[in-house]
């Protein structure tokens, strides 16, 4: 690639975000990130991968457990959400400062506003699109896949508006908004695509 791009793609659970992420990283050539922030992470910090996970896109209620952990110390290496939120940004840059990549949520397009070479994506998609799509992958019933997308995105919604100061899935916050059930996934990938190519990303 000529240009670097560093893609950032906020979604719905279940609609379609990891699937596209991974057909534009082929298409394009580029790696792609998502679980495997959590594993960098914990590398760079020296932090359990465990305790990444624990707190990955949720922000957490404060508990007496974090109080105790916090004042008197914790063998099961306690740290605050805040403080993981800043080892993952600190992660998030390095990826993006070494070249082109696409990310996928964790408040990248956030982490990385400064940078020119961003392209900020949110996929969505009906909510009876996501519950067959998660159905089908874990095995719930639609009624308990449209509940668990529902908490999944409350979550996320959480996280995001608590570390960015905006609103997650709010299409003022994004270059392009897109439904994947309208294209599928490979069609996704290219309307990104082409997008980032007339925006004089590519």
């Amino acid at each position: 690639m000529e240009k670097k791009i560093i893609i950032n793609i906020g979604r719905q659970f279940g609609g379609g975000g990891l699937g596209v992420a991974y057909e534009l990283g082929k298409k394009l050539g580029i790696p792609v990130y998502d679980k495997e922030l959590i594993a960098k992470a914990a590398q760079d910090s020296g932090f359990s991968k465990g305790i990444f996970e624990e707190s990955d896109e949720k922000k957490r209620l404060f508990s007496l457990s974090s109080i105790f952990a916090s004042r008197f110390g914790d063998t099961e290496n306690y740290m605050s959400d805040r403080g993981l939120f800043k080892m993952q940004s600190e992660t998030i840059r390095k990826i993006a400062e070494q070249g082109s990549a696409i990310i996928v949520g964790r408040c990248s397009d956030y982490i990385l506003r400064d940078m020119e070479c961003t392209l900020d994506v949110f996929l969505t998609s009906p909510l009876e699109v996501r519950a067959a799509r998660i159905a089908e992958r874990s095995g719930l019933s639609l009624e308990e896949a449209e509940k668990l997308a529902e908490e999944k995105d409350r979550n996320r919604a959480e996280y995001y508006n608590y570390y960015t100061f905006t609103d997650w899935g709010v299409a003022s916050t994004y270059d392009l908004c897109l439904d994947s059930s309208v294209l599928g996934i490979e069609g996704t990938a290219d309307m990104i695509i082409e997008f980032a190519r007339k925006a004089g990303k590519l």
